[in-house]
């Protein structure tokens, strides 16, 4: 989760990036006059890589940050690709360290659902197109290049180096004083010709922004953790579902991740770099592995059995992306050049970048935590009902609703929805009065032979029943579930604690749709547990029409029987009320219920005849 120290204007447990003095990094730690040796890798002046620079003295604002604007604000920041996996991420984040920020978006609406959204300005556009990119480049001083044309066609390349090119013009243009890039971390040694075309791509790219004339902090990362990141999703899916796998050379060669909260602190802090930094940065986490030890350590944090991995030198990274394809629910076209990626080693050959953004005092974000974190969401039942609650933190490491369909790991719903003739109070009670005694509302042998098998399999099964009849807290079992969410008279979500090769909830909501009509909603989600979870889940969705389908239309017409008959009731009630209340005013004024003349009570308030008791109306109006 994320972690706030409690001081503001810090993140992570470290100084933001807000206003950083004059000729000092954003970390704190002022470099020497060109940082190292005029020269030496890691200089302002590294060829291929950065902007010139003169040697000996420097002019006055040649580290100038932007941490803090002239004029004492903070920097306005251009975030492009922010419907992306990292701009996504990024724009709460700079938003946090106290930074304006402008969106750069395609299609704007994928946005909304964000709590983020309403404190930033979105501009719709695309990176190919110089009068919406002039547009968003008006006003900033920082602009992060966040896209990539990876899988749009074996133009692709082309189209990189076009976009490229109108961002770095129009930002130098508008006065923008830095571009960050984050781009991929290529081979030591390996000549650029023989990189894939997707790593040569994201290299040109940095060159073309260097050369811009504006200064630009090119971040170079390789596979990066966290869920939705296209290379871990292929590393969860592969491993997840494939307790013996037949590999490629590819899964033997070495890489450096780093987690996902790391590259936004990063980015984050690239905000305040002196103003004449312009180079590239190799950036990674503190462990260098293969890609095989990523999937065994992987498998190790989601307890799952270890994996069988069997090296295969003939698969081609063309046959490789196939079987990705084939395994993994992770497109071919966005497959095939991470696995090309991988045939050459990619790990870090400096970290420079410390010396201008701090590192957290626990240091960068290990391997294996990583992994935990971005399992953390189902592990912890962080299970949303709605992406725009802004009520629940989420970590960078998280799902967002603008993540392709693929990421976040599979998360199996049967989702139904009635409309009730019955109002949301009368519906809310049967749902909260759900389970124990009164059942689940369908099939009863189903469930009483799944309660049954849990109890063999040394489960709970379904003698718990519940604790009170009519009321549920949170924390209370309800025979194999346990009440983990409630939202009065609007949401119940249940945790199953049932023997399962995977995690389960069954949710049920009660809202009200546009015509002011009351509205069931029910979800039953699976997270599958390796391959034996994949293999529960299909092996049980046939009967899922007769359970789930069964269990909401009944809930329905129990809440619409339940209001019928308070309706009746209290029609009866009314009725019965009118009638008195008429037959009072008839003795009153001397006339019975029937219209025939009467004598007058007696002064003493006893009914006339003497047939009632004192002071009750008369019933037979003689």
């Amino acid at each position: 989760m994320r972690r706030d120290s409690g001081v503001p204007g810090t993140r992570y447990g470290h100084p933001a990036v807000t206003g950083t003095a004059a000729g000092t990094p954003a970390g704190g730690v002022a470099p020497a006059a060109c940082g190292p040796k005029h020269g030496e890798r890691g200089t302002t002046c590294e060829e291929g890589y950065d902007l010139p620079c003169a040697t000996g003295s420097q002019p006055t604002d040649h580290f100038r940050t932007v941490g803090m604007t002239g004029d004492g604000r903070p920097p306005r920041c251009l975030v492009t690709g922010a419907t992306g996996y990292i701009g996504s991420r990024l724009a709460p984040e700079l938003l946090a360290a106290g930074h304006s920020v402008r969106c750069l978006a395609r299609s704007p609406d994928k946005l909304r659902d964000h709590p983020w959204a309403r404190q930033t300005e979105t501009v719709r556009g695309d990176a190919t197109d110089e009068v919406s990119v002039r547009a968003a480049m008006e006003g900033m001083d920082v602009a992060y290049y966040l896209v990539h044309a990876l899988g749009t066609g074996r133009d692709f390349e082309e189209t990189d180096r076009r976009a490229a090119r109108i961002f770095g013009e129009q930002a130098r243009a508008a006065g923008v004083r830095r571009i960050v890039y984050l781009g991929g971390l290529s081979p030591p040694g390996v000549p650029e010709r023989e990189l894939s075309p997707h790593l040569r791509s994201r290299a040109e790219v940095g060159h073309i922004l260097l050369a811009s004339g504006v200064p630009t902090a090119v971040l170079r990362a390789a596979v990066i953790i966290g869920s939705g990141s296209a290379s871990f999703e292929m590393l969860r899916y592969l491993t997840e579902r494939l307790p013996v796998m037949v590999t490629p050379s590819w899964v033997r060669t070495r890489t450096q991740p780093i987690a996902v909260r790391d590259v936004l602190r990063l980015l984050v802090g690239c905000a305040g770099l002196p103003y004449g930094v312009s180079r590239a940065f190799d950036i990674g986490g503190p462990d260098v592995v293969t890609y095989e030890d990523m999937m065994r350590r992987y498998a190790e944090a989601a307890g799952l059995s270890r994996r069988v991995i069997l090296p295969v030198p003939l698969l081609t990274p063309r046959l490789s992306s196939l079987w990705v394809g084939l395994v993994t629910p992770v497109p071919g076209a966005i497959a095939r050049p991470l696995v090309e990626s991988l045939r050459h080693t990619v790990v870090c050959t400096e970290r420079d970048i410390v010396r201008y953004v701090q590192e957290p005092p626990e240091g960068p974000v290990g391997l294996d935590r990583a992994i935990r974190l971005a399992l953390q969401r189902v592990r912890g039942a962080d299970v949303a009902t709605r992406w725009s609650s802004a009520a629940t933190p989420r970590a960078p490491s998280d799902p967002l609703p603008t993540d392709p369909d693929w990421a976040g790991g599979s998360l199996y719903t049967d989702q139904r929805e009635r409309t009730v003739a019955a109002s949301p109070q009368a519906l809310w009670r049967v749902v909260e009065g759900i389970g124990g005694e009164n059942g689940w509302y369908s099939s009863p042998l189903a469930w009483s032979l799944r309660g049954w098998l849990d109890t063999l399999a040394g489960g709970v099964g379904l003698h718990r029943g519940r604790r009170d009849a009519t009321r549920l807290r949170v924390g209370d079992s309800l025979d194999f579930w346990r009440v983990e969410e409630i939202e009065p008279g609007r949401l119940l979500r249940l945790r199953a604690e049932m023997r399962l090769p995977g995690l389960a909830w069954l949710e049920m909501t009660v809202d009200r749709d546009q015509q002011g009509r009351t509205v069931y909603g029910q979800r039953a989600l699976f997270h599958p547990h390796g391959l034996a979870g994949h293999a529960y889940w299909w092996g049980v969705a046939p009967f899922h029409a007769a359970v789930f389908g069964g269990m909401a239309r009944n809930i329905a017409a129990a809440a619409a029987s339940a209001a019928a008959e308070s309706v009746a009731a209290g029609s009866a009630a009314v009725d019965s009320a009118a009638a008195g209340s008429g037959r009072a005013e008839s003795a009153a004024d001397g006339s019975p219920t029937d219209g025939s003349p009467t004598d007058a009570s007696p002064a003493d308030g006893s009914p006339a005849g003497g047939s009632g008791p004192a002071g009750s109306a008369p019933t037979g109006g003689r």
